[in-house]
């Protein structure tokens, strides 16, 4: 079983900057790729990025390019998602998926990323 934690959310002004972090823990498990999603209201959960462990290969969805980075370190099972040039329609949950070797995938409880003045 492997447990999936995110930190960083929180409420910034447009324009501002947020770091996620999104850590994996367990027993025997390998890492394959980590990924971020997010959650609109009353919507389906949509791709934000994700990172290989053997790339790293990064990918983001279009409407974050060039405004979020995603990186991880390995040495921890960790992943972080750096969203700068925030706007409203970035609010969201922003959930932090693990996929491991077994092709489980674990899913994070979400952290709220409020963008607002």
């Amino acid at each position: 079983q492997v447990q999936v934690v995110e930190s960083g959310g929180g409420l910034v002004q447009p324009g501002g900057s947020l770091r996620l972090s999104c850590r994996a823990s367990g027993s025997s498990f390998r890492m394959l790729t980590m990924a971020w999603y997010r959650q609109f209201p009353g919507k389906e959960r949509e791709f934000v990025a994700q990172i290989d462990w053997s790339g790293p290969n990064p990918t983001y969805a279009d409407p974050v390019k060039g405004r979020f980075t995603i990186s991880r370190d390995g040495t921890k099972n960790t992943v972080y998602l750096q969203m700068n040039s925030l706007t409203p329609e970035d609010t969201a949950v922003y959930y932090c998926a693990a996929v491991v070797l077994s092709a489980n995938t674990y899913w994070g409880q979400g952290t709220q990323v409020t963008v607002s003045s």
